[in-house]
């Protein structure tokens, strides 16, 4: 089971080629390297928003300059927009830039990214978590950023919350599951925000390495035992 390859980001291709070998030599990997492979790349979100799902709307760039920021900004008619890595995690390298704050002249991403625009609904609601266990819904989470800060991880000064979410937002978050193109998963974690039409819309699904939040989900640690026995 994969658990703390928290920097796999920064090494996909090598992380691949590990799960891989481990997979060659007979041992079990959960989730297996095809889902790693699929979910290391953000690009997998337009593979959901083919199946009709609600995502962020989003623009894909090899790279993006100072221009690529502008360009986004009147495209989504928005004065805010969040700048992402397409292999990433944790927001980290992640930028936010307004129409009245663009980046400096010369400034490059670096790698490839994604642009979508900014949802003031994270700083004012928050972001929503679902986690699966073996494809059933486990508990939800309610994760909220530091003031003054849109990014919700703890890294940033967020919190998280315990939250049981509505027979709609659940039916939206199942849907999401239910379109991914695996069906072994032994878990996976969505994270969805809301939109400016009251519905929720999908940021990530993650099935690589999540982190799970047993504190706010105390049986987790049995219903994953039991998928995982069920494995074995």
């Amino acid at each position: 089971m994969l658990g703390t390859a928290w920097d796999y980001q920064d090494h996909l291709p090598e992380f691949l080629a590990k799960l891989e070998a481990l997979s060659e030599a007979g041992i079990s990997v959960c989730n297996p390297p095809e889902v790693v492979r699929w979910n290391g790349d953000k690009r997998y979100l337009k593979s959901l928003a083919d199946h009709g799902l609600p995502t962020i709307p989003t623009l894909w760039f090899d790279d993006a300059t100072r221009s690529d920021v502008a360009i986004a900004l009147d495209a989504f008619e928005r004065d805010r927009v969040v700048v992402k890595r397409q292999v990433g995690a944790g927001g980290l390298g992640q930028h936010s830039f307004a129409r009245d704050a663009l980046p400096e002249t010369g400034w490059r991403m670096g790698q490839p990214c994604m642009i979508q625009p900014f949802l003031p609904s994270v700083m004012e609601e928050g972001e929503y978590t679902f986690v699966f266990i073996d494809g059933a819904f486990s508990h939800g989470v309610l994760k909220r950023a530091a003031e003054g800060e849109y990014r919700i991880q703890s890294l940033y000064g967020g919190s998280e919350f315990d939250y049981t979410p509505s027979p709609q937002d659940l039916a939206q978050a199942e849907a999401v599951v239910a379109a991914l193109p695996f069906d072994d998963l032994l878990y996976c974690r969505i994270d969805m925000a809301r939109l400016p039409s009251g519905e929720l819309a999908v940021m990530e699904a993650e099935a690589i390495e999540p982190y799970l939040y047993p504190e706010q989900g105390p049986r987790l640690g049995k219903r994953l035992a039991k998928a995982i026995l069920s494995r074995i």
